[in-house]
């Protein structure tokens, strides 16, 4: 290989890229960070992040960053389903019971200077081409900037943060190892004069959630079917104002007198996925790596704790081709092994069906505010399904049958 430039060259600077070029600086090496836009920019984004990756830009010291902004503290979940309305919170993860939901033009550039704190080369407006290979392993990129200069730059391990279409992935033909159909499509946008929880809204084909975020702002999103995009997005904005109508009848009573601020988004692009993760010279974070419908509202958090798995099975590795090589096949397993769970509970909730047996469960936890908070700590992530249904609890839904 040629003469190495950098250690680690990261592919898109947002909420997998950034912490992953933050960490691997601060673990001493040379990093590398091309972003093809110029922030602040904005992204389609559901914006919550969970407990878990709370403690997580709490640990890495982005944390007082983020409460500097207008951002909304989040310590109330409010899920109405059926017959049943659980309120409650998750349980703490490292003492953060504490959510926030940043919009995108803030969280990523507190992101991005975090990297650059670190001592990370962040060069924005530049656009990923190729990459470089020796033989069958990634040995660097080559980008364009935004004033049309071609640039080469080498090194030992480029990692691709460049979303779910990623080009990293395409270029290395990293194989898709689970792949299911889009489930939904989802309409959002964001009101002023409309407090709220961090709010849910279920029923048979149909779902609504509610973010608290920037600016006093308020996002409420609005789920449909998959197979009804086409026949939604012909009248987005009336097809959205009924979904909430309908779903969350309180909700659209406190919407009206609320202002909607932003114009209507929309995207029928929901698909779910996980890709081989790791090779010879390369490794893919975040959306790259795994996607799947938003309506868990998991995206960024995954994001981050798949930035800091890397950088804990990379280690001092970087040196070593063959220690590196073992780092990222770890890396790849154990990221499949994580998040399966994860992807598949997502799945479950995006086919918008409410059965019976989930609505048992629910009305027999209702009153029990221990069980309605550990319910909501494994939609965070912060204990795992298989804490909170145990026999336990099944012989308390059973006895409320």
């Amino acid at each position: 290989m040629g003469f190495a430039m950098y250690d680690v060259i990261v592919v898109g600077a947002r909420c997998a890229g950034a912490p992953a070029a933050m960490l691997l600086a601060r673990a001493g090496y040379r990093v590398l960070l091309l972003e093809k836009a110029r922030f602040p920019r904005d992204t389609l984004s559901s914006h919550y992040i969970h407990q878990p990756g709370v403690a997580l830009l709490d640990r890495w010291g982005l944390l007082d960053a983020l409460r500097a902004t207008d951002v909304q503290p989040i310590d109330r979940v409010v899920y109405h389903v059926g017959d049943v309305r659980l309120q409650g919170c998750s349980l703490p993860v490292d003492g953060h019971r504490t959510a926030y939901a940043p919009r995108r033009f803030v969280l990523d550039p507190i992101l991005a200077d975090g990297a650059v704190a670190a001592g990370v080369e962040l060069r924005q407006g530049c656009q990923v081409t190729s990459l470089l290979f020796e033989n069958d392993r990634v040995t660097g990129v080559a980008y364009r900037t935004a004033e049309g200069h071609e640039h080469v730059e080498r090194a030992r391990l480029v990692v691709g943060a460049d979303g779910m279409r990623s080009l990293v992935a395409r270029l290395v033909e990293a194989r898709t190892l689970v792949e299911d159909p889009p489930l939904t499509c989802t309409y959002y946008s964001y009101w002023d004069g409309l407090p709220a929880d961090f709010e849910l809204y279920d029923r048979p084909g149909r779902w609504v959630g509610v973010i608290p975020t920037n600016d006093k702002r308020t996002l409420v999103m609005a789920y449909f079917p998959q197979a009804e995009f086409d026949s939604v997005r012909r009248d987005a904005q009336s097809a959205f104002t009924e979904n909430v109508r309908s779903t969350a009848p309180e909700l659209y009573e406190r919407m009206a007198a609320a202002h909607q601020a932003e114009r209507l988004y929309g995207t029928g692009e929901q698909l779910n996925f996980l890709r081989q993760a790791a090779g010879p010279g390369w490794a893919l974070v975040g959306d790259a790596a795994h996607h799947k419908d938003s309506i868990a509202a998991r995206g960024i958090m995954d994001a981050f704790l798949q930035a800091q798995l890397l950088v804990d099975r990379i280690g001092d590795t970087l040196g070593d081709r063959e220690r590196l090589d073992a780092a990222l096949r770890r890396y790849a397993r154990d990221l499949d092994l994580r998040f399966m769970d994860f992807y598949r509970s997502t799945l479950t909730v995006a086919e918008l069906r409410v059965p019976e047996a989930r609505l048992a469960l629910f009305r027999a936890i209702a009153g029990d505010q221990e069980l309605t908070d550990r319910y909501f700590a494994t939609l965070s992530g912060a204990i795992g399904v298989d804490e909170f249904y145990n026999a336990e609890l099944f012989e308390k839904v059973a006895q409320a049958g």
